[in-house]
């Protein structure tokens, strides 16, 4: 006997996450190129002595170091198995069948797959000059839409959105749809960008902000996140949390982060000042590189993408397609970096 599926799940795709080939080095997933400070280190090994147990499901000791992080009581926080798991939730307390979570594309590839696996439709607003358009999110909104998230910086793009047109957008939005601002990578965002995304959220009930120690924080392979909410919001995003999904090993490290937050935020100067060498190196061989307000640049290479990953992975180099739209580079160490421009610039050259 062959078990009943949904018959959706026939046309949905699997989320595809960056390869990993033995040898080469790997620019596709955005990871940090430092390992853990030995005080996290540290925490780490003190939380497996009791692994035989199960985590603090309500996250009390994490919850109060994030409030004092945040500036929020810890009634407004939820943790999570990543942000990404949060994400999920949000669209879980939102939205069904019938009803539309919008955002704008390309961005963050578990949004569409997420959205339809709740039975609900995801509506894709298309960038403009590779940046969310604000305003053609909000002409697309209806009196079906549930959700919105703004993924900022936005992933792949690395593009931000103008502080003062979120603030904007935020105030526009009826205050009934949810609005997700996604920033995953805001501990690299410089040049006056960075929105008062928390002030939002203090102000507007229905604004979300989701952060996650997997990027600056150094800790993607431990897997917690965390999201900024009005009570309300965090009571529901609770009720459809799968328990103890964050360990009691990440939550020690999450902690240990934030005791140690200004040296792990230091470490962003080194990775935003690669980040201007390899765009500057990138302009001048010839691409085209949108502003990157992230921990990887984004080169539009339209019906050549894959052609391009192919390209790089025969010279061991691990890059992130996506479709034939483009390809997501992360900005690694320099000498990473350098192998990585070096068949850049041959790419180009031969092509």
């Amino acid at each position: 006997m062959t078990a009943r599926l949904r018959p959706e799940l026939a046309d949905l795709p699997a989320y595809t996450p960056g390869k990993t080939v033995p040898g080469a080095i790997k620019i596709a997933s955005n990871e940090t190129v430092h390992g853990p400070l030995p005080s996290v280190r540290a925490a780490i090994e003190k939380a497996t002595d009791n692994i035989n147990r199960y985590p603090d499901n309500g996250y009390v000791e994490l919850r109060e170091h994030l409030a004092k992080h945040v500036n929020f009581s810890p009634e407004h926080i939820s943790v999570g198995c990543g942000s990404v798991s949060l994400c999920q939730q949000l669209i879980q307390i939102t939205s069904t069948v019938g009803d539309e979570v919008l955002f704008g594309w390309r961005s963050f590839e578990i949004y569409p797959l997420q959205v339809r696996t709740a039975g609900a439709t995801p509506v894709q607003v298309p960038l403009t000059d590779h940046t969310y358009d604000l305003d053609a999110m909000l002409a697309a909104i209806t009196d079906r839409t549930r959700l919105i998230f703004v993924c900022n910086p936005n992933n792949p793009t690395s593009t931000v959105v103008d502080p003062e047109q979120l603030a904007r957008f935020v105030e526009a939005v009826p205050s009934d749809i949810l609005i997700a601002i996604d920033e995953a990578y805001v501990e690299y965002i410089r040049d006056g960008l960075l929105p008062d995304s928390l002030g939002l959220a203090h102000n507007h009930a229905n604004v979300v902000v989701l952060r996650t120690f997997s990027k600056a924080y150094g800790l993607a392979g431990l897997r917690i996140g965390y999201a900024v909410a009005d009570p309300d919001i965090i009571t529901a995003l609770g009720k459809v949390y799968v328990p103890f999904t964050a360990t009691s090993v990440s939550q020690a490290a999450a902690i240990a982060c934030l005791d140690a937050a200004d040296e792990l935020l230091a470490r962003t100067d080194a990775v935003v000042a690669e980040r201007a060498r390899v765009t500057a190196a990138l302009l001048d061989a010839g691409y085209t590189v949108p502003p990157s307000q992230a921990n990887f640049v984004w080169l539009p290479l339209p019906g050549r993408a894959q052609e391009y990953a192919r390209a790089a992975a025969d010279s061991r180099i691990i890059v992130r397609p996506y479709g034939e739209d483009g390809v997501r580079v992360t900005v690694a160490a320099p000498h990473e970096n350098d192998m990585f421009l070096e068949f850049a610039r041959n790419w180009i050259r031969d092509a």
